[in-house]
């Protein structure tokens, strides 16, 4: 949604409503369809905003939570259509939610004219349909989505929808994470977020860039703090921006606990699920029968988990946080991030290696200001020898031993030890010398004028990682013979590749 930047549950999978409210959660409510009359006059002239397909007439938010992590996100965008280049983007709508602990109820979904006068009140067609798991990269989730397909959408007309998930059942007791961007990628009108909490509940808020200050009531032990803004005018891309600035104005907003609970919490849920039981002891005995070294042991470890065990997905009740029994993954031979990292931890062990699970964001951005499980969705794992850490992804099949794939660089992390304890850390960056592309080409030139040679690259470093992947698994023979036809057009415009 463009307006709204929603952080929900997202699942440690990567590479991956509320009733009993004091008053009832849908009285609580406030109208966001009051006085619609105001927010479609403001309704622009779309000859003065040619380079703009459309444009927010109101973009608002509700948020409510309570103490125990139950909230409910109620959500409404007046969109006015300037272009035939934005009709398919606002006539087909889609909202995602989560049956078995939120509840999504679409409030109102309509095309209207600027004057108010209904084009369309309701959607032509609906349809909710399971979420579903692509065979590339296997993913399966209880999510589901509801589609609408709205009737009548055109240049000149206004779309107004509103929608409000409710969270009956938090994944962590009073732990929520949502996020606000002021400024979505054109004119915004009216932008309002509201967050109602006890007055005993400070959550935690991080304002970006804000050039107001937000109005804050105190009534019937409730806090209702609204940040309201009108004409919030579009950000122009710029060049080589960098990522952090001080133009985009976000509000994000956390629960009141800390990382130290966010690592106990997960070490309990992983707690009885590193048992060896005598088959994975068995499979440990046949991986390192071979082994001369102990090192040689820990890499046969690393090779299996990360290549053999095959990576899926699953997001099922806990499951997007709580890891499979090791002795369920090699039973299966599949698992996701959390999985192959529990079972590399519960091999390294039987080897009296030191290994500890690493909840992380890969290539995100943890803020680590707003302690939340929400802002994980990735697993990995420490190991720990006398020359240091070393972190290791085992979803990252092609990055040998020792390495990290990019994603992981520089990342904030959560080490877990099985007691519960909590280390703050950081995945090592990887040298800018470390990256390194070296061809040695010896040719033979002969007296016609052709030359043949062979060509001999070594890569080192985040781009060998690419480059492995790709040799390893996307490329077939079709692939391989347009990779030598373009490395040899690249060594000199008129050479042919032979082989690869």
């Amino acid at each position: 949604r463009s307006g709204v930047v929603v952080r929900t549950a997202s699942a440690l999978l990567f590479l991956t409503a509320l009733p009993g409210f004091p008053g009832g959660a849908r009285s609580a409510r406030p109208s966001l369809a009051s006085a619609p009359d105001s927010i479609y006059t403001l309704a622009v002239d779309s000859a003065k905003y040619p380079r703009d397909a459309y444009v927010f007439l109101l973009d608002e938010g509700v948020i409510r939570y309570e103490a125990d992590g139950r909230g409910s996100r109620t959500y409404r965008q007046v969109v006015q259509i300037l272009k035939e280049a934005a009709v398919e983007r606002w006539a087909e709508h889609s909202f995602g939610y989560e049956p078995k602990r939120e509840r999504l109820t679409v409030n109102w979904i309509r095309v209207v004219s600027p004057g108010g006068q209904i084009v369309s009140d309701k959607p032509g067609i609906t349809q909710d349909a399971d979420v579903p798991a692509p065979m590339g990269d296997p993913s399966y989730v209880e999510r589901k989505i509801r589609r609408m397909s709205l009737p009548n959408v055109r240049p000149g007309t206004l779309v107004d929808y509103s929608y409000t998930i409710e969270e009956f059942k938090p994944f962590r007791p009073g732990d929520f994470f949502t996020g606000w961007r002021l400024s979505p990628g054109t004119l915004v009108r009216r932008s309002r977020l509201v967050l109602d909490t006890p007055v005993a509940l400070t959550p935690r808020v991080m304002a970006r860039n804000l050039d107001f200050r937000p109005d804050t009531v105190i009534a019937g032990g409730r806090r209702v703090v609204t940040w309201a803004k009108q004409d919030v005018q579009k950000i122009e891309p710029e060049p080589f921006a960098a990522d952090s600035n001080d133009v985009d104005q976000t509000i994000s907003i956390a629960g009141t606990g800390a990382w130290r609970d966010v690592g106990a919490w997960y070490a309990a849920l992983a707690q009885d699920r590193y048992a060896v039981t005598p088959a994975v002891a068995a499979k440990l005995a046949a991986l390192v029968s071979s082994a001369r070294s102990l090192e040689d042991s820990v890499k046969a470890v690393h090779r299996y988990v990360a290549r053999d065990v095959r990576y899926v997905a699953i997001s099922l009740g806990m499951g997007g946080y709580q890891p499979r029994s090791v002795a369920d993954v090699v039973a299966t031979g599949y698992g996701d991030c959390k999985d192959k990292a529990t079972l590399f931890i519960a091999l390294a062990a039987r080897l009296g290696i030191t290994a500890y699970p690493v909840l992380l964001s890969a290539g995100g951005d943890v803020d680590r200001r707003l302690p939340s499980i929400f802002q994980f969705n990735h697993a990995i794992a420490a190991v720990e020898r006398p020359s240091g850490r070393l972190f290791v992804d085992l979803t990252a099949a092609d990055v040998p031993w020792g390495a990290l794939p990019a994603a992981d660089h520089g990342q904030f992390v959560l080490v877990v030890h099985p007691d519960g304890r909590t280390e703050e850390d950081r995945t090592p960056v990887e040298a800018e010398n470390s990256a390194q592309n070296d061809m040695a080409i010896d040719a033979v030139l002969d007296s016609t004028g052709f030359a043949t040679s062979r060509v001999e690259m070594t890569v080192t470093g985040s781009v060998a990682n690419s480059l492995r992947d790709m040799f390893t698994s996307s490329m077939d023979s079709s692939g391989r013979a347009s990779f030598v036809r373009q490395a040899a057009s690249n060594i000199f415009p008129e050479a042919e590749g032979d082989s690869l």
